[in-house]
């Protein structure tokens, strides 16, 4: 017999995908969740700020989910989607193609860092991002700002509200004479000049070294990074229209522009953290079951009007 479609296949597995997971599964809906294995908070020792589970390592927290929606009969494939069409079928790298009548494109983001030596390597540990992930474990300590475009100078200021020693790097940005003022009234100094590198010791971030030679000690460097969306991905192959980040578009309950075709977490929303991720994902979850709630009512409606017209 041929095999019937999915109710809903998930491509991505991280908080977002694995929470709506969760969701259908419950609500007795044949789902897989199709997962590359590439979650961008990888580098990170621990995720902070979700509730009853911070100070978690990521990995774990994934191997909690994992076998929570398994119990539900989720089926887990380790596997990539290299190529999607509209209906909705989705081809594998390594095994048979999946067809669903609703996908959930949960595939997330990647963080595209400055090119200073050191920055790959230090990322997620003394080289971060967001003051509310590891302002904490940073606190009172001599922290960074490494200038990278618009919104550095906002990131140094809310980065002062973990630390009396704030310096924001102008590197390659320039900062306006009203910006100035308002760091010098906050206390938080510019050191102006190109960033060569970061100089680590012992495992550590110890300084931050400019092109003319300076070396400024610093115990933690903050960025904001560029965040991009997978332009060639399975979003575009099935025809999401996508932002000028390569970020899924979508409305307030996660619907793309494509009818089926959902985006929850960093996929589309770079603001996303863990616990943000994780409810985008439970909330679209229910969303997409009611919408196959009606198909199934329709299926029916259409079926009776037929027997009786026969």
């Amino acid at each position: 017999m041929e095999r019937q479609p999915l109710d809903v296949a998930i491509v991505g597995g991280g908080a977002a995908g694995l929470s709506a997971a969760l969701v259908l599964g419950r609500a007795r809906r044949r789902v897989v969740v199709i997962d590359a294995g590439a979650p961008r908070n990888a580098p990170a020792a621990h995720m902070q700020g979700f509730l009853s589970r911070d100070g978690m390592p990521p990995a774990d927290l994934l191997r909690a989910a994992r076998a929570e929606v398994r119990r539900y009969g989720v089926e887990l494939l380790e596997d990539r989607v290299i190529d999607a069409t509209a209906g909705f079928g989705l081809r594998l790298a390594g095994g048979p193609a999946v067809e669903a009548r609703h996908v959930l494109l949960a595939t997330g983001a990647v963080d595209v860092l400055p090119d200073v030596p050191g920055a790959r390597e230090r990322w997620a540990r003394d080289l971060l991002h967001c003051p509310y992930c590891h302002g904490w474990e940073v606190r009172d300590q001599p922290l960074g700002v490494l200038g990278t475009g618009p919104g550095s100078v906002e990131h140094a200021h809310l980065l002062r509200q973990w630390s009396d020693d704030v310096i924001l790097f102008t590197h390659t940005m320039s900062v306006t004479d009203h910006e100035l003022a308002t760091l010098a009234a906050r206390g938080i100094a510019v050191v102006d000049g190109a960033v060569e590198r970061l100089v680590v010791g012992d495992d550590r971030l110890r300084a931050v070294e400019l092109a003319d030679g300076r070396t400024v000690e610093r115990a933690a460097l903050f960025i904001r990074p560029a965040l991009r969306g997978h332009r060639d991905g399975p979003a575009a192959a099935l025809g999401c229209e996508l932002d000028p980040e390569g970020l899924v578009r979508v409305t307030a309950d996660g619907r793309t522009t494509v009818p089926g075709v959902w985006a929850a977490g960093n996929a589309a929303n770079p603001r996303a953290q863990v616990i943000t991720a994780a409810g985008e994902g439970s909330a679209v979850a229910i969303t997409i079951n009611t919408e196959l709630v009606d198909e199934d009512v329709a299926a029916v409606a259409r079926r009776a009007t037929a027997a009786t017209a026969a």
